[in-house]
């Protein structure tokens, strides 16, 4: 894991005395809310629908065990309302039709960006925050604001077996060259990268500002196939390829052509049409010739001056070697006997065998495996974890995987070096948490944003969706049945729960002053069958939040009724069946889902 410099270390920490000094010239009345909103939002925080919410930054997913111990602080200390506030935010949600869970506090979330989360904290409290972020390297630089966000990677980035490039220096690279890029500080709207190195796309490139594949070619050289122009929200668009192969040196220079040629043209009249996607869309070609002629003139005209030279390459390559894990030197002997250790466990314990199949995957070094812990269960939402769950996995990362963990694109936690021989102690410490769910890429192991319980943008709620949903699909059995689907909800068309790119997506729409619910099929992050990121459809009329478990259930119904067997005991996957049958059936027995009192469409 990458070791902040001394350098990083002061930037940090003087960021959080300039939002120190900020804060309290705004608290005064020095600077006027005006003037003080932009700074707190490229700080990370946010004003929600209840209380002020901090994103803290976790480049690339990366987290050790101390930072998340301080996340656990952070929640146990700071993230708690007043009393008053609370109960009247707890009044409000009581009185909306449908489900409505508790408020809670206290906890973090573990968000779609890699980032974290917290909904309570005040804002009298932030700066206290802020300096204790500093002392583990954290803060929100960048998590919010018109700027080049947290870059995004694959969560098995450096011990992934598909992997072709570990992906994570470069990403380390792209957050310094973006932290407070004066050029780019206010861009017509914020600007997204995710970047990956292996075969499969597990990072969804192909739903970004600007997508990144690092990759070599016929001669062994390493380079990037670079997209721009992807993105979701009103106007969901596939990234569109702008170089098969760029020279890994010129990746720098070639990223600060394309974001200020979107920084020279996008839109500033309207913020629904500034977003890079609209600029590529309408543009096209001329988008892509001028970003050229940028990247010739920087290369020739400013004499390329962020090329990448070996040197630093190889400096930041040093921070991302493997941990020291003490393994056996008699590698095959070792692997025999840790193998045949797991089989004896796992026949003993069906419970253990099925974590093993869908929680653990495999490590480059055979050795290791990387193992998710779910935080996707009963009575929390997607994501969600509270601070003693926090200091739990904390210790659990501590002992098992060498001090590192990877916040996931999924909402999980994945730890990537666990050793072979102690997968069944993980295991059991995991399960004591609550975490060992063995429902990684099933059904409930489901995307959902926080939505209108506590954002301020949501139409409607996705939390109370994803219980629902949670509650009636406990049956491992029949989870396993479904197979692989990517179930994604978002409370509104801004889609930070992805809901354009699930199986099956859900979105919350605004009708009359009332929560109702669309749902889209067929939807793709780029990892599934077709390798490219494709947008869901709308099967039909939105539905109430009392129907949408009902109309899930007769979805999944459908498919059960129309897959054909692929072989080997293997059933057709959801997303298969669908795409060969069409939308026709799914969307029939969504309607006829409806509740009679529910006849009202959206």
């Amino acid at each position: 894991m990458y070791q902040y410099t001394e350098f990083d270390k002061a930037f940090v920490s003087a960021r959080a005395a300039e939002f120190r000094d900020q804060l309290g010239r705004w608290q005064t009345g020095q600077l006027t809310e005006d003037q003080f909103r932009p700074l707190r939002l490229q700080n990370g925080w946010y004003v929600q629908r209840y209380a002020p919410m901090l994103r803290v930054a976790v480049p690339y997913g990366e987290i050790n065990a101390a930072q998340i111990k301080v996340l656990a602080k952070i929640a146990r200390e700071f993230d708690t309302p007043d009393a008053a506030l609370l109960a009247e935010a707890q009044a409000t949600q009581d009185k909306i039709a449908g489900l409505a869970p508790k408020l809670t506090t206290n906890y973090g979330h573990f968000t779609t960006r890699q980032n974290v989360q917290f909904n309570w904290i005040p804002l009298d409290k932030s700066a206290d925050v802020m300096e204790l972020l500093a002392t583990v390297n954290m803060h929100g630089i960048q998590t919010s604001g018109n700027c080049i966000r947290n870059t995004t990677t694959d969560e098995l980035a450096g011990v992934a077996v598909d992997e072709v490039v570990d992906p994570r220096p470069y990403a380390e690279l792209i957050r310094q060259w973006s932290t407070l890029h004066p050029e780019f500080a206010h861009l017509p709207r914020k600007f997204k990268i995710a970047i990956t190195g292996a075969t499969e796309d597990r990072a969804a490139i192909g739903w970004h500002d600007v997508g990144l594949r690092v990759t070599t070619n016929a001669a062994g050289e390493v380079g990037f196939k670079v997209l721009v122009g992807g993105g979701m929200g009103r106007t969901p668009v596939n990234g569109v390829v702008i170089r098969e192969f760029l020279p890994w040196q010129d990746i720098m220079n070639y990223l600060e052509a394309v974001v200020r040629v979107y920084n020279r043209w996008g839109r500033r009249d309207n913020k629904y049409k500034a977003r890079i996607k609209i600029l590529v869309k309408a543009e096209g070609q001329r988008y892509f010739d001028e970003v050229e002629t940028e990247f010739r003139e920087i290369i020739e005209r400013d004499g390329a001056p962020h090329t990448l030279p070996q040197a630093e390459l190889d400096r930041v390559k040093a921070g991302f070697v493997d941990p020291a894990l003490n393994l056996p030197e008699n590698t095959d002997e070792w692997l025999a006997q840790a193998e045949a250790a797991l089989s004896i466990e796992a026949a003993k314990t069906p419970a253990f065998a099925r974590w093993l199949t869908r929680n653990v995957r495999p490590h480059r070094n055979p050795q290791l495996r990387a193992v998710s812990l779910s935080f996707k269960r009963p009575g929390y939402a997607p994501g969600d974890a509270t601070a003693d769950q926090l200091d739990a996995a904390a210790a659990l990362v501590e002992k098992f995987s060498a001090g590192e963990a990877r916040v996931s694109h999924t909402q999980n936690l994945l730890l990537p070096w666990v050793r072979l021989d102690q997968l069944h102690a993980l295991w059991l410490e995991a399960k004591a948490l609550g975490v060992a769910q063995p429902n990684i890429g099933l059904l409930t192991d489901m995307i959902a944003c926080p939505g209108g319980d506590y954002c301020a943008l949501a139409n409607a709620r996705s939390i109370p969706t994803a219980s629902a949903i949670t509650e009636r699909y406990q049956d491992l059995d029949e989870l396993e049945d479904l197979g692989h689907i990517d179930f994604h909800i978002s409370g509104c068309i801004n889609s930070c729960g992805h809901h354009h790119s699930g199986h099956i997506g859900i979105l919350g729409v605004d009708k009359d002053g009332k929560e109702w619910y669309q749902v889209t099929l067929g939807g793709s992050d780029g990892k599934d069958l077709s390798g490219a990121a494709t947008p869901g459809k709308v099967v039909g009329p939105s539905f109430s939040s009392f129907e949408v478990p009902d109309v899930i259930e007769a979805i999944l119904n459908t498919y059960k009724q129309l897959r054909v067997s692929t072989g080997n005991g293997k059933q057709e996957a959801f997303i298969e069946t669908l795409r060969r049958v069409g939308q026709d059936p799914f969307k029939a027995a969504a309607n006829a889902a409806r509740h009679p009192a529910e006849e009202q469409t959206a």
